[in-house]
């Protein structure tokens, strides 16, 4: 079958790779998926089956155990994985964000403790910003750190933590006054700390509770948890690059590199949703003939392919830019963006080329419909990205004199 979405200028080995996760997601993830989302089951098969491949440790360096591929490597194996089932892509997504940060800013200490287990998916991450009071006010934070001898007392309550039960390591952005006075600007007294808990539900460490799964409209199957901290002690050797005060940059750049492989989930649920229109059109008859022949699916179709095109290129595009070591906030937003705006858009086309039946939890576009709005507010809403946008554009075209 010919696929919209090619990449260009790919090396012998990231088209290795991209076609041997492809193949995983055909055989192992669409058959099952559906099934797995409606029973909100963890995909514990698929995601051991992600470890063989390797792809927990994709852009960890080799020095490490990982791979070292490119961030555009890691794109394009998420958008090949949301394909087939979203939730699976964000149980890497996380995990991959944490390993960033600790590759990126992690000291020594930390990078040769943690990411050798990461790159073997023994350890899985997550990361934890949001509150439930906060949305997208990060500057809103009310969880804090107390310095107490050598360690750290944390308080708080955070939100929205993807593979909350399932993570053993914890990057969590509080609030920490020591060594910032009084009157700071709230993102210069921010840290961010590497937490080690046990899996599972309850007290999962001293301190430290994941009170159970948010039960959610979509994105079924990774758990999604609240984590509570209440006397929580962690050693001060554990503050993400031995530095307090450089939590909010350091979970921004983390952030940066997660608004591209969000565009990417939105790619890879876009094409799903186009595969499944285009096969429906063509098996569904009307008036005599399959409905792909009426000039108004044709036109449908054709919207929904150049929507895939261009969030497609756009995704790339942000995630070379990012690989080429240049700031890429202004590509990595204008990504997001459209490529989530564009995935709701193509999946409610192929739901209405399925009529009635895309009403039916029988048909794997109902799956799709509720998944795709979680893109439109993970990692930064549509607003929040338009502010990027225009903040940067400005910077760009400022007038002179």
């Amino acid at each position: 079958m010919a696929r919209l979405a090619q990449t260009a200028g790919l090396t012998d080995v990231q088209q290795e790779i991209i076609s041997t996760v492809r193949d995983f997601v055909d055989k192992e993830i669409i058959p099952v998926a559906t099934e797995l989302e409606h029973r909100d089951e963890y995909p514990q098969q698929i995601v051991d089956g992600l470890k063989e491949l390797g792809l927990f440790g994709l852009m960890i360096p080799e020095e490490y155990g990982g791979l070292g591929e490119s961030l555009l490597t890691y794109a394009l194996c998420v958008e090949e994985i949301a394909r087939g089932w979203m939730s699976v892509s964000g149980i890497i997504n996380t995990h991959f964000i944490v390993a960033y940060m600790l590759k990126q800013h992690g000291t020594q200490e930390q990078k040769d403790h943690f990411l050798p287990r990461m790159a073997a998916g023994d350890i899985r991450g997550a990361f934890s910003m949001s509150e439930p009071g906060l949305g997208s006010d990060v500057s809103a934070i009310t969880s804090k750190a107390v310095r107490d001898g050598d360690e750290y007392v944390l308080t708080g309550q955070k939100m929205w933590l993807t593979n909350g039960g399932t993570s053993s390591l914890v990057a969590v952005l509080v609030k920490s006054d020591e060594g910032h006075p009084e009157g700071t600007a709230p993102h210069k007294s921010m840290t961010t700390f590497l937490v080690e808990k046990e899996p599972g539900f309850g007290e999962v460490r001293p301190g430290l509770t994941i009170p159970g799964k948010i039960d959610k409209m979509g994105y079924k199957g990774v758990d999604t948890t609240e984590l509570i901290m209440d006397g929580l002690r962690i050693p001060a050797d554990r503050v993400l690059g031995g530095v307090t005060g450089r939590g909010f940059y350091q979970m921004m750049d983390g952030v940066e590199v997660g608004r591209v492989n969000v565009a990417a989930r939105g790619c890879g649920v876009a094409q799903r949703a186009f595969e499944l229109g285009v096969s429906y059109a063509q098996q569904r008859h009307t008036f005599g003939k399959p409905i792909a022949q009426h000039q108004a699916i044709q036109f449908k179709l054709a919207e929904m392919a150049t929507k895939v095109e261009a969030a497609h290129a756009m995704m790339v595009n942000a995630a070379r830019k990012k690989d080429s070591g240049e700031r890429n906030d202004l590509e990595a937003g204008m990504a997001k963006y459209l490529a989530s705006e564009y995935c709701k858009e193509v999946v409610e086309d192929a739901f209405r080329i399925h009529g009635g039946y895309g009403f039916s939890k029988e048909y794997e576009i109902e799956r799709l419909y509720r998944e795709a709005p979680m893109l439109l507010i993970g990692e930064g809403t549509a607003e929040i990205q338009k502010m990027i946008i225009g903040r940067r554009l400005l910077e760009e075209y400022r007038l002179q004199g």
